[in-house]
């Protein structure tokens, strides 16, 4: 398994406006061929989900509508990355946009896929920190409400089950793990 499949085909097959699902045609070095169907990256150069910590011990979560499982969701703020914009920039926008702070300091922690066996989508998990109040208007249809949260309970959190997304899950230990290991 050292060679990379080869591609020899792609095409569109299917397009909305956030999904554009591609087919495509992968032959690997033992000669073997299939067709893969994966959700291809839309018109945004990437995504970023970040991790506001009002001090080393609190995170600010956000409370927002998620329609995928129709129900209110507690998670990290996240959004697209603007073309010409880069990570920590969309980051403090973002943040801004959905929390209502803007960060002095910003770390890119990590990137991190969700699906990749058909999805081409990557997030980078940023952490926020050194924060100050500054709102700027989103694309949220209702405001998003904010609600503090200790890093020493993300057990809670979870028990609660208001917090069910992988990629917020994940970054709150990577984050709790930094954060001990920078002591």
């Amino acid at each position: 398994m050292t060679d990379k499949p080869i591609i020899s085909n792609k095409q569109i097959i299917a397009k909305t406006k956030l999904f554009c699902v591609e087919s495509m045609d992968v032959t690997f070095s033992n000669g073997q061929q299939r067709q893969y169907e994966r959700l291809a990256r839309s018109r945004a150069t990437g995504a970023v989900l970040i991790v506001p910590l009002i001090d080393n011990e609190t995170v600010l979560l956000i409370k927002e509508y998620s329609a995928g499982v129709d129900r209110y969701e507690l998670g990290l703020p996240k959004g697209k990355i603007d073309p010409g914009e880069s990570i920590l920039d969309a980051s403090n926008r973002e943040l801004k946009e959905e929390v209502g702070y803007g960060a002095k300091q910003l770390h890119h922690l990590t990137s991190l896929s969700v699906a990749p066996s058909y999805l081409e989508h990557m997030i980078e998990i940023v952490i926020a920190e050194d924060l100050y109040e500054e709102k700027l208007p989103g694309d949220e249809p209702e405001e998003l409400e904010v609600i503090p949260w200790k890093l020493d309970n993300i057990q809670g959190l979870l028990a609660t089950g208001e917090c069910t997304e992988a990629r917020s899950i994940a970054a709150l230990y990577m984050v709790k793990d930094y954060l001990a290991e920078k002591v």
